[in-house]
């Protein structure tokens, strides 16, 4: 057996892969980082060696995520450029604080917060609705990962209208973020995702409502039919690649009914247990 280990990537051919990515010319690079192509081509092809502002110069160009710049400067020798904290260390306390008022103050509509892998780290007390559905507890033992859960047959899938929809929106969605992570964990998310059953749907996937605004969710729960839009937040200027991969993804009633529900449920339940 071959235990030869395969040789670590370049800076160059990092920043390389990157310019690919999001398919830049090395001319459309040059001019974005107003630096000469010549040189931009020495840097890839490993001939000059990039400085450490010229790392982060080039990948701040690139929007390259903070985790993939700390793997691009130690490529080239460098230290790393941002801390990797753990969500339960003080100094991530304050930001922690912040997404728990925005979870709060979301109420009586649903909002999570996830991390880089769509594992729960926190939910608001509108959530409940959602879990109390889940037939199969092991999809609620920790790390709860949001999409399994929203998916799986033992989930929240059996109570999702137009099923086969939301799952082609959520996959395409993890596809669009493993193309700027090299995380193989996330590549075998999407099959698993992509292998759960599902209902045809009710028209091609290429074919839209044209009356919508967005892709709702629209789920029974409690004896009704709710409908949600949902949007994600990130934090705007991270310097810490824990928090940069953090992300809110927020809940808001489709139509009056599914506010109208949203309200009672919050009204049932007594502030001790809120």
């Amino acid at each position: 057996m071959d235990t030869t280990a395969s040789p670590s990537p370049s800076a160059g051919s990092l920043l390389r892969e990157w310019r690919m990515r999001r398919r830049m010319s090395q001319l459309d690079l040059a001019l974005e980082a107003d630096v000469s192509q010549r040189h931009l081509s020495f840097l890839e092809s490993g001939r000059s060696r990039p400085s450490r502002e010229m790392v982060l110069h080039l990948a701040e160009r690139l929007d390259v995520p903070l985790r993939e710049r700390n793997r691009m400067l130690l490529a080239a020798g460098f230290a790393p450029g941002y801390a990797e904290r753990r969500l339960d260390e003080v100094s991530l306390a304050p930001a922690l604080k912040a997404v728990e008022m925005v979870l709060k103050g979301h109420e009586p509509n649903p909002a999570i917060a996830v991390d880089r892998s769509w594992n729960l780290v926190l939910a608001n007390a509108a959530m409940t609705p959602f879990l109390e559905v889940v037939a199969d507890p092991a999809l609620l033992a920790p790390p709860v990962n949001v999409l399994r859960l929203s998916l799986h047959p033992g989930g929240l899938a059996p109570h999702i209208l137009d099923l086969a929809d939301w799952r082609d929106h959520l996959v395409e969605r993890l596809l669009r973020i493993t193309r700027d992570v090299c995380e193989p964990a996330l590549t075998a998310l999407v099959d698993e995702l992509k292998a759960y059953p599902a209902p045809p749907r009710k028209r091609p996937a290429s074919v839209p409502d044209p009356s919508a605004i967005a892709i709702p969710l629209r789920i029974r729960l409690g004896g009704e039919i709710l409908s949600f839009i949902t949007t994600i937040t990130v934090f705007g200027t991270p310097l810490d690649v824990t928090l940069s991969e953090l992300a809110v993804e927020t809940f808001f009633p489709a139509n009056e009914e599914t506010a109208s529900f949203l309200r009672r449920r919050r009204g049932s339940v007594s502030p001790a247990a809120g």
